[in-house]
């Protein structure tokens, strides 16, 4: 026999000894059937002890059995009357021996002593001090965790909680017991809900709400929003960190790149610049192409000297009609230029993994397929790490010219040995990943 608990700080699950206390679990069952429990406080909550409720007063002087409730509510103008208290049905091989033990709180004096509607459960095992004093009858099965937080509560110097935990529902699992005379018109009348006070029975003490953060409380709803998300967003860049998405979580976007999409496949790099060089020195200006096609992808960044000029040129050229389409320009939101642990410029080396230095992609080797693209043709550095091919600079061009003039007077056989050892590094860099990877294919197989 079972009854749930759904408290603020989560739920508890306790398992009844209704053959042993048969009248103690009859009672705690009807006044959880009638909900007397809903909404009660933990009023006294000592750490590594206990934690008592059941009270409706909070006062730690209420509470009534179920007896003497139905009598106080369906004959309330009667001059007779039903006990408060039943006499306790205190067990000697029920011993508070485990964390989890529930028990009922005797009263030792007025109107005689016995049990009424308070309980509180153990926080401790081995609470042997408590054996013969006060009434077990039923164990914590499920939510020894939800048990934790009450016992990690702050308190004050009478062990009443500084913040409020409450008892918000009571689900009866399995009842075993018949109701007793004039329980079914107690729960047919509206009015029937015991009195709920606050946890501080008026003592003045100020007691934070269940759902009040005390540190935010006083934030302004816009300024709480606010920090809000700048902790996911924090949260979102450390991720990306760890993934290898970001060179460290704290980079920001550059203020002076420009993005520019919606553009007409015919516009170049050259016209662009052409245009925004109005607005002040240019360092770069890049239209992304794809890869394969050399189409272009209909995006650019732009890259100014100075970040004023960026911002004259964002303002300025918003939905201005540049070769029959109406561009849009935006800052750029990209990072991927200065992570330089994730460039794709990076090359390779022998016994270093599929990456010539380690990091960046978290170990992942599936990852690094996306860096082959400007890999294989050798990136000049000078980029945005995205799939598309850059220029080669004037330096490898020249270079190219150079091999060209002097093997131009040799035969067929002479230029391809005057040609080999001059050969770029990146050449020998991709012939030997080539030999990796199908080396790690070859052992993928065999396993």
């Amino acid at each position: 026999m079972s009854v749930l608990l759904e408290t603020s700080l989560g739920d508890l699950v306790i398992d009844l000894e209704v053959e042993t206390c048969p009248k103690t679990c009859e009672n705690f069952l009807k006044l959880c059937k009638v909900y007397y429990y809903n909404l009660n406080a933990f009023f006294n909550v000592q750490k590594d002890f206990l934690a008592q409720t059941g009270d409706p007063t909070a006062s730690g002087r209420g509470g009534e059995s179920i007896w003497s409730y139905i009598h106080s509510k369906s004959q309330p103008s009667s001059s007779s009357s039903v006990p408060r208290f039943f006499s306790a049905e205190i067990t000697p091989k029920l011993k508070h021996s485990t964390k989890g033990t529930v028990s009922m709180a005797v009263a030792p004096f007025a109107e005689g002593s016995g049990c009424a509607s308070q309980f509180f459960v153990t926080l401790v095992d081995n609470a042997d001090y408590l054996d013969g004093h006060q009434a077990v009858f039923g164990h914590v099965v499920e939510g020894l965790d939800t048990l934790d937080k009450i016992n990690d509560i702050f308190v004050d110097k009478e062990f009443r909680p500084l913040k409020d935990v409450r008892i918000r529902h009571v689900v009866i699992l399995d009842d075993p017991f018949p109701d007793p005379p004039g329980l079914s018109q107690i729960l047919e009348d509206p009015s029937f809900a015991p009195p709920t006070r606050p946890p501080d029975a008026g003592t003045g003490l100020v007691v934070i709400g269940e759902d009040e953060d005390p540190l935010t409380s006083s934030i302004p709803e816009e300024e709480e929003e606010r920090q809000r998300r700048a902790a996911a967003a924090q949260s979102s860049a450390l991720t990306l960190e760890m993934v290898g998405d970001l060179p460290f979580a704290n980079v920001r976007p550059p203020e002076n790149v420009l993005f520019v999409c919606k553009l007409n496949p015919v516009t170049r790099d050259e016209d662009l610049e052409l245009i925004f060089s109005r607005f002040g020195v240019i360092m770069s200006c890049q239209v992304i192409r794809d890869k394969k096609t050399g189409d272009s992808l209909q995006y650019a960044f732009i890259e100014f000297d100075k970040r004023e000029d960026a911002e004259q040129a964002y303002f300025k050229m918003q939905n201005v009609l540049v070769d029959d389409r109406r561009i849009w320009v935006d800052f750029s939101q990209s990072v991927a230029k200065t992570n330089q642990l994730w460039s794709n410029d990076i090359k390779r080396g022998p016994g270093l993994g599929s990456r010539g230095r380690g990091g960046g992609f978290g170990g992942r080797e599936d990852l690094v397929q996306t860096r082959k693209y400007r890999d294989e043709d050798g990136g000049s550095g000078g980029g945005y790490g995205m799939v598309f091919d850059i220029p080669s600079s004037g330096r490898d061009k020249d270079r190219g010219s150079r091999k060209r003039s002097r093997s131009g007077d040799q035969g067929g056989r002479e230029k391809k040995r005057s040609a080999s050892p001059r050969r770029d590094d990146r050449y020998r860099d991709d012939r030997r990943e080539r030999d990796y990877d199908r080396r790690r294919d070859d052992d993928r197989r065999r396993r």
